[in-house]
Order: C-alpha cells, then structure tokens, then sequence
C-alpha cells in the first residue's frame, strides 16, 4: 500500500504546486469564536458535599400504609426495619429543595429506546432513557455532584458506602453498605461484587454495557479481592488514584444480582457467552435490582412498568424508606416523541436535547396554562465526527476500509476535514438563534476544565481545505468530482466514506446530512450507515465503522469521569482507537503524548496541575484534530410542574443524565397534585420470572 506521506509529495509534483504554496491557501489556525450570550442559562445552587447524605441508623422507619397493610401485616413481607440495612443511606433533608416528601404517584418517561434485556453486566441495553438508572446502584454515585463546587467533588458514597487508602496510596479497601438486600429479599454483599468483576468486567467475552467497564478502565494491572461480605480490596499500580472512584460509578460498577446471573454464566454452566447474555430477555419479569424500582411489566413497542422496591436500602431522615414514587412508566415510542408528550403533559420528564424542538417547546412552556417547566442549562451536549484510527485490524476492515483508516492518521487529510466544515451553518441547520456555538473538538466549553486559548481552532476555508486535500496525496483523476486514492491502492477508486450514526435521533442524522453535503463539496463522498440503537452500538465497539458522529460521551463534559475515554490508555478505553486481534494498539506520536497527559491526570493529586494537564491535553487534541468537533448547544430539563425536590439549576448532561441528577427516588408530589396514573396500584414485583407484580 502507498505511504499517503510520500504519494502526497508525488501528488504535489504532478500539480505543479510546491508544499509552501500549498500552505499559503490555508487560514491561520486560531482560537474558537466567543458563543453567543445565553440568558435562559439556568443557574446552579452549589452546595457541600457532605450535606447530601450519610449512612446512618435512624431511631424508626416508615413505608406507604398499603404496603405495611398488604404485605406485612400479611407476613409475605419482613418489618421495614428488617428490611432496610444496619445503616441506611440518608438524605438530608436540607438538601431536598422541598423538603420531606409524601408517597404515591407516577413519573411517565418516554422513550425511543427498546430493550434487549435485563442483564446489563454482559452488555444489554434496556432501552436507555433512564431505565437503567433506575435499576442500577454503583459503587460510588457522581450525577448529583453537578451541585458541589469543584474543589469539593469526589464522588459520593453508595453502594460504597466508605473507603481507606493505605499508607502508600496502592490499596483502597472499600466497606460496602452491610445488609442490603436485592429486590427480592437476597442478600446484597461482596460476592456480587467479585462475580461483575471477575466474570464480567475481567472475563474478555463479556462486556457490561457501559462502554467503560473494561479492566484497564480501573487502571492497568489492578485487582480486586474479597476481604469478607462487606469488604472488597483494590490494588493499583499507581499511588492515590482516586480518580477511579469515578470510574465506579454509574454506568461502568453497577454489580448485578449474582444469585440469578451465576448460574447462567458459562465458567459455572453449560451455556454459551450469547445464551449467558440473552438469559434474561424483555420478557423475563421481576429481576432483581439494587435501584429503587423493579421492572414488572413489558409490552412489546408499548410501555415498560416498574414498581417501587421493597427492600430499597435509602431512606430520608424521618426514616421514610424510598422512593416517594410508587411506579415509574417508560413508553416506547420516539426521542422527539419523548419532548412532545413532555411540553403537552402526558409525559413527566425529558431531557430535550434535539435542538429542532427547541423553539416550540420554549413557546409551550412560556404559557401560564403550560404543565411542564423548562430550563436550560450550559452547553455541554456536543458532537463529534470520530475518525477510526486502528490501522491494526479492528473491525477487520477490507482494502477500501484499510486506506480509509490510513487516511485518518494522515494530519493533513483531517485539517482538509475540519477546514472544510462550515460550523456555523451546521449550527444554523438544527436551530437558529443564541442555542448552537462553533464546536473546534476535544473537551466540551461548558467544563471547568475548558480553556479557550488552548484551543486550536481551523476557520472554515474550503480553498485551504482542498489544499491539505492534495497535501495528503488525493486528487480526482477521473473528473467526477470526488478525489481517488492513488494508483495502486485501493483500486484507485473514488474515496467512500462509510459514517455509521444513530438512526433514533433527528439530530444526528441531520447532523450527517451536513456532513454528507459539505464533504461532497471537499471531494469526499461520504456514505451514511444508520443503525438503531443496540447495532450502532455493535458496530460502534466492534470496529465496524470508518468515521461515526457521536453525541459527546462524559469525559468531555466533566473530565473527572470516564478520563480514561480521553485518549487509549487502555486496549479498549478510546472510542475510536483501539486494539486489534493481537491485543495491541498502533498509536500516533500525538496519541502518545494524550496517553502520558491522562495517565498523570489520573493520578495527579494537586488541583493545579489537573488544571495545566488538562490545557495541555486540548491544546494538542485539537492541534492534531483527534475529534472534529460540529457543534455544542445547552439542553433544557423538562418536567411536570406538580413534581417537587428538583434541584436548581440541573443539567440534563454532565456527570450522567437528568434522570440521575435529579435523584428521582427523592422526587414527590403532593397530595392534591397527584394524578391516577398508576397501573398497578397497591402491588409490589413479584418473584424473579414470574409474570407481573402481586397484590399481597
């Protein structure tokens, strides 16, 4: 194959045009362009960490009446008390915006998600749209943390409910939260925690949905160990790296219920790693969780339903156990569905994030007879046009995708990319007004870690664009418009581009349509493989792909979180570069210098230095063009007015999503407020298979 670095020597030969000529097209790279005011910013009531929660016993505990009359009184359930851990995780009440709450009620979601199952350890999706974070506890909790300043933030306790580090800093010994119990009344302990590390995380046919939870994630060459029930031990090459305390939260060390799962995995059964997978379908009711709701009911393309947990191991400091809400609906229809039922009141909750809907729904909600309130928040969702940088077998990519890949690592191909995007007409093409800002790639601007003028930015210049084009050795030789690889490679045939996207959201597609358009003008003719949901994702961790646009993950909006998605520190930790079959990554000299730039963030202990680390990181990932970023816009909390305790200011994205960051087992509505939307009223999850809920 033809090295592009000394086809693009020959291809400047044949155009008669010297490399410094060549230059001379091209604009100065530069900072971003300031965005655009944004007054309907809401803004965020910063508090002490610590005045969240705590674990502690309380002197009494409460239920909903119809629980204590329908199942305790009945002996089908224990006490509350006998139900709840030694020490129950306790939110203050200081911290509820509204204070203590009352019990009944439904939050209604709305979804364009489907889901494929129940074991989310072995990589199932349930649909997305806070299902799983309704199901899930991690070992440590960041979403509430958007509300603590950033010289207070460490992730919060959780299933965790403590940790110690030793004196050198190589061991952290976690205490888990003693005697909580699975929704089905199994004990919780560490032996669920060894079988999602050892069988799950460790095991290389298995991977937890999540994208993050691969071993290298938690640092390479670290172990786990079982001290007792309610003691696990980490070991890490590094001293002090507390920075993976943010890797177990959610979505990367959400422990599933081993009792159930263990004797489908394949080391303890007959069963294949797929059948392991699919063990526990749609269909398969009641599966027991450590979230505050149980999945009970599933309609195919209809609606998913979960009741409240019984043995739910939270409570607020009048011992009230929860959640307040008895069920919680996720109907399946679409994500712009999702804004729709939100803004007209059929549905409670979404997280609008598609800018096309924007104007509309700032309208609705405007009106005194509006029963949703919106709020915007910074701009922290971002797009990127992610270019598969594996030249070493990922995917295992035919001749025309192998040149593709040889093109991605080629600097002057992809500043030929991002000069010819004309951002602010991407920007223009979703919504128009102050919403879009010019998105140069790398760390989202609504970070604290965001540094302006360690930002390189490439203006759109298509003159220049076509420039680097030639400088990377393409040129179009049969006159159709569209650039070829050089004789011999390839076949010589035009450039195609395959783009894999999500085909369940308006704006991604949209976005690629750009995309398609004004790389069309570059000469690049760019082919669009629109896959829904569970095989985009497929796809995505399997390689399969040339470029991709994808919605900007967490470690670009928090940095704290998932760090280790900045760069491939790892064999599978990037998103868009990553190991072959032989285990091995094939890393360009900038990729080496993020590497060593997250590896020292990761266990840097001054604040400082985090801070410089981090310009460092945007100064090169943008300089070399690692992502091509499109476009960043804020998104807007929609939720029913009648519900109370949301906290002020909440992004829908940052550490996770709105449904996370709102701490819905803490949302309440009052008494009068209350709607009759419940389903199955006065009925608790049934037993692990069985079909529905019960009523006693």
């Amino acid at each position: 194959m033809m090295n592009f670095r000394n086809a693009s020597i020959l291809a400047g030969l044949a155009l008669g045009v010297s490399v410094l000529a060549l230059n001379a097209y091209a604009s100065e790279a530069t900072v971003p362009p300031a965005p655009a005011d944004f007054p309907a910013e809401g803004k965020i009531n910063y508090v002490a960490r610590d005045s969240i929660l705590e674990f502690k016993a309380l002197p009494e505990y409460h239920e909903p009446d119809w629980v204590t009359k329908n199942f305790v009184a009945t002996g089908k359930l224990p006490a509350v008390k006998d139900r709840l851990p030694k020490e129950p995780l306790v939110f203050k009440t200081g911290n509820m915006p509204d204070g203590v709450g009352v019990y009944g009620d439904t939050m209604r979601h709305v979804i364009g998600g489907r889901p494929e199952g129940w074991n989310y350890g072995a990589g199932q999706t349930q649909g997305w749209g806070g299902i799983d974070i309704g199901l899930s506890e991690c070992l440590t909790r960041t979403a509430p943390l958007f509300q603590v300043k950033a010289q207070d933030t460490e992730p919060l306790p959780n299933l965790a409910k403590s940790w110690d580090w030793s004196a050198d800093g190589h061991k952290l010994t976690m205490h888990l939260v003693e005697g909580a119990k699975w929704s089905d009344g199994a004990p919780f302990n560490a032996d669920d925690i060894m079988f999602y590390w050892d069988d799950e995380v460790v095991d290389p046919n298995v991977s937890p949905l999540g994208g993050g939870a691969s071993p290298e994630a938690f640092g390479v060459g670290t172990t786990l160990k079982k001290i007792d029930d309610y003691t696990v031990e980490w070991t890490f090459k590094e001293a002090f790296p507390k920075q993976y305390l943010y890797t177990m939260s959610y979505p990367n060390f959400c422990p599933g219920p081993s009792h159930i799962l263990k004797p489908q995995h394949p080391k303890y059964s007959k069963n294949t790693y797929d059948q392991f997978k699919n063990a526990f379908p749609p269909e398969f009711m009641n599966m027991p969780v450590m979230g505050a709701w149980v999945p009970v009911e599933y309609r195919s393309d209809d609606i998913i339903v979960m009741r409240r947990n019984p043995y739910y191991w939270k409570v607020d400091e009048k011992g009230n156990q929860l959640p307040y809400l008895n069920e919680l609906h996720y109907k399946l229809s679409t994500w712009a569905d999702r804004d729709v039922q939100a803004v007209a009141g059929s549905a409670d909750i979404s997280n609008l994030e598609q800018p096309e809907n924007f104007v509309a729904s700032l309208k609705r909600a405007a009106e005194k007879t509006a029963p949703a309130r919106l709020a915007f928040g910074p701009r922290l969702i971002g797009y990127n046009l992610r270019m598969n940088f594996s030249a070493n077998g990922w995917g295992s990519p035919d001749e025309r995708g192998q040149a593709i890949r040889e093109l991605n690592r080629n600097e002057d191909f992809r500043k030929a990319v991002t000069m010819a995007l004309d951002r602010k007409a991407i920007g223009d093409s979703l919504v128009k007004g102050p919403f879009t800002a010019i998105y140069a790639g790398g760390l989202s601007s609504g970070t604290s870690f965001y540094d302006r003028n360690s930002t390189v930015y490439y203006p759109f210049d298509l003159k220049g664009a076509k420039a680097e084009l030639a400088k990377a050795g393409l040129k179009d030789t049969d006159g159709d418009g569209i650039v070829n690889f050089p004789a011999g490679t390839a076949g010589g045939k035009n450039v195609e581009i395959v783009m894999l996207i999500n085909n369940q959201y308006t704006t991604d597609k949209s976005l690629a349509e750009g995309v398609v358009g004004q790389m069309e003008k570059l000469g690049l003719k760019i082919v669009i493989n629109a896959l829904d949901g569970a095989k985009r994702d497929d796809a995505h961790y399997a390689g399969r792909f040339d470029w991709l646009i994808q919605r900007n993950t967490t470690e670009l909006s928090s940095v704290v979180q998932n760090t280790e998605q900045l760069a491939p520190v790892g064999p599978r930790t990037s998103w868009q570069h990553r190991a072959g079959k032989d285990d091995k990554l094939d890393l360009m000299p900038f990729e080496n210098e993020l590497v060593d730039i997250v590896n020292k963030f990761t266990t840097s202990q001054s604040n400082d230095d985090r801070v410089n680390l981090m310009k460092q990181y945007q100064k090169i990932s943008t300089e070399h063009v690692n992502t091509v970023g499109l476009t960043e816009y804020p998104g807007a909390l929609i939720i029913n007015k009648r519900f109370s305790n949301v906290p002020q200011g909440t992004p829908i994205f940052m550490f996770n999503w709105a449904e996370d960051s709102v701490i819905r087992e803490r949302l309440w509505v009052a008494a009068d407020k209350q709607g009759k939307y419940e389903l199955f009223p006065e009925q608790l999850p049934g037993k692990p298979g069985d079909k529905g809920p019960v009523n006693n």
